[in-house]
């Protein structure tokens, strides 16, 4: 007799729920209406499978430029999985054989998240169009060690994952657990916000325990348009979330720009041929209400967040105030040496070029000299006056620095305008102040380099004027009126040096030191040694020029044999940013995780460690110093 009354019951609520279904099946439900994007309004629809589009209508009118989105086409899902020590055992095994069923249901063109949350939320697997990715992470899921449930975190860590979503997608998040948040550092209202920021529908699904407190998830699934379920045992889950998987093969997501204004009143009405439609009624904000702030449109909100942000900015203020300060010690005199030297010019010279454009130029070269006043002896700053004069460029190094300083700034606002994430600005940051001290370096290496290959001919037609009969001076002329740059420029300015009072030896030191060619300083150290001692000039240039000859072949020989190593050097060290660089520009969403994330972050820098220091081990291998 009991198993017949319990049949008969199943057979009750069985046919309650086919009928449920089938009312449902054929009518509209418009879900949630989000209007914290004022003017823009979102819409949840859930029509009838196989149906088309829904058409809204405000206030009696069907609203144009709506753009609808299909969540069974394409969508970002994040599974919410509960690990903390309730759901220890059978629970923690059905929950993750659920929402792997669940995977499985999802199409190609979907985007799976997994968030795993005990007492802190983390994320398991980022966004991937793979199934096998989320699958893997929920399979080797482990129960959390300590206790607490952080359920409002990990809605707000699902919320920001999605908020990097494609526009193009809908949005929907998962979450499954036994119990009540008890270790959020995030409020009920925070993820409430979090959520219709990310535009996204919360879908909950509830395990009745003794702490299960059922009431705020139910608030939360209706305000962002999305479905509370609640299952007496963790054995139903799979039941659950196949009903989640078919609710939103059939949900729509429309968003539209209203024509309403700040406190008027909404009916809208979602309309699908041969359905019922749905209303709700709904109330913009009024102008005193609080309305949501957006983030800044210069700089992502991950700048604002980061941990550098605060010394950036102090870093960006210190610099601003120094400029400052400069500018303002250098307005309160005039430049020396001008003032004395202008009485003594023409008046039509003194007029040159208007009195704004030589006020601004002579403030350029104030401040320009109190920063080599203020740096000179600083052993960097050294190294790029060094550095410039070896590349021969009319540049001072605070030039350079300021150069450097305007090139950074201009590079981080380029990433930032871009909405790069703080890891990327600070990249670029880098890079921006350290190109311009690049080039100058590339310059230099390269005039060293023709110098290097001037040097033999040079030694040679110094010994032939010598063999000639002509003093050391006339054959340093002789190299200056019939060589090239840049020897003959460099010879010139030691002649130069010299006429003004410099002794030769001196102003050929100079040249070594200006210079920085190995080659250039065993010739001149020789002949120093040869003039100071006596002895034949001439036999000493040619067994001199010989030497260099020898040396330069020799060097050229070690670098044909490595030639190859060095290839392979270069491609190891330029092939993963290479690889990064055209992945990111094919398919940004599979790169995000690299470039947003902590986690990237740290995998970031150490490729960057471990690349350096291959390229250090590479470098050692293929150069040879005799």
């Amino acid at each position: 007799m009991r198993r017949v009354l319990r049949l008969l019951l199943l057979a009750t609520v069985g046919g309650a729920t086919l009928s449920a279904a089938a009312s449902g099946a054929v009518g509209v439900r418009l879900a949630a209406v989000d209007t914290a994007g004022y003017p823009e309004v979102r819409v949840t629809v859930v029509a009838p499978s196989g149906s088309s589009a829904p058409q809204i209508e405000e206030n009696g009118i069907p609203v144009t430029g709506e753009q609808a989105v299909s969540l069974a086409a394409s969508k970002s899902i994040v599974l919410a999985v509960d690990r903390s020590r309730s759901m220890a055992g059978r629970s923690l095994r059905n929950a993750t054989a659920a929402a792997r069923a669940l995977v499985a249901t999802t199409g190609t063109a979907d985007d799976v998240e997994v968030i795993a949350f005990g007492h802190t939320a983390r994320t398991l697997s980022p966004f991937s169009h793979t199934a096998s990715d989320a699958d893997a992470a929920l399979s080797g899921m482990a129960v959390d060690r300590v206790s607490g449930t952080a359920l409002w975190d990990a809605v707000v860590l699902a919320a920001k994952g999605l908020a990097h979503a494609p526009g193009t997608q809908g949005r929907v998040i998962v979450v499954v657990t036994d119990g009540r948040d008890v270790s959020s550092s995030a409020s009920f209202q925070q993820a409430v916000t979090a959520a219709h920021r990310a535009h996204a529908a919360v879908y909950a699904v509830g395990i009745a325990s003794p702490d299960f407190a059922p009431a705020q998830l139910r608030a939360l699934t209706a305000e962002t348009g999305g479905t509370f379920l609640q299952a007496s045992a963790s054995t139903e889950l799979v039941t659950l979330y196949r009903s989640i998987g078919r609710t939103l093969a059939r949900t729509w997501q429309i968003r539209y720009a209203t024509a309403a204004r700040p406190g008027d009143r909404l009916r809208l009405t979602a309309v699908v041929p041969g359905s019922r439609s749905s209303v709700r009624v709904v109330r913009l904000a009024g102008a005193s209400a609080a309305v949501p702030v957006t983030e800044p449109a210069l700089l992502s909100r991950s700048m604002w967040q980061s941990k550098l942000a605060p010394l950036v900015l102090a870093g960006a203020v210190g610099l601003l105030m120094l400029v400052a300060a400069l500018f303002g010690f250098a307005a309160r005199g005039r430049n020396w040496l001008t003032a004395r030297l202008e009485p003594h010019l023409a008046p039509a010279q003194r007029r040159k070029g208007g009195t704004h454009r030589r006020d601004a130029r002579a403030l350029m070269k104030r401040l320009f000299a109190a920063t080599e006043h203020t740096f000179a002896d600083v052993k960097q700053f050294r190294t790029l006056q060094r550095m410039l004069a070896r590349a021969d460029l009319p540049l001072l190094a605070a030039e350079l620095v300021y150069i450097c300083l305007g090139s950074a700034v201009v590079f981080t606002l380029l990433a930032a305008l871009a909405g790069g994430s703080a890891f990327m600005i600070l990249l670029f940051l880098c890079i921006g102040v350290s190109g311009p001290v690049l080039f100058v370096a590339f310059k230099a290496r390269a005039r060293i380099r023709a110098f290097d290959d001037q040097l033999p001919d040079l030694l040679t037609t110094i010994a032939a004027s010598l063999k000639a009969g002509h003093s050391f001076r006339h054959a340093i002329q002789a190299v200056v009126d019939e060589g090239a740059d840049p020897a003959a420029k460099e010879f010139r300015r030691v002649l130069t040096e010299t006429r003004l009072g410099k002794p030769m030896d001196e102003a050929l030191s100079d040249l070594s030191e200006r210079i920085g060619s190995k080659n250039l300083t065993f010739a001149l150290m020789a002949v120093t040694i040869q003039r100071q001692i006596g002895g034949s000039l001439a036999g000493l240039f040619d067994m001199v020029a010989d030497t260099v000859r020898q040396r330069q072949q020799f060097a050229r020989k070690i670098r044909a044999l490595t030639a190859m190593g060095r290839m392979s050097a270069y491609v190891l060290v330029a092939l993963p940013f290479v690889v990064a660089l055209a992945v990111t520009a094919l398919n940004s969403a599979y790169m995000s995780p690299l470039w947003g994330t902590p986690t990237g972050h740290e995998l970031v820098g150490a490729g960057l460690a471990m690349i350096m220091f291959g390229s250090l081990i590479l470098r050692k291998i293929v150069t040879f110093r005799g």
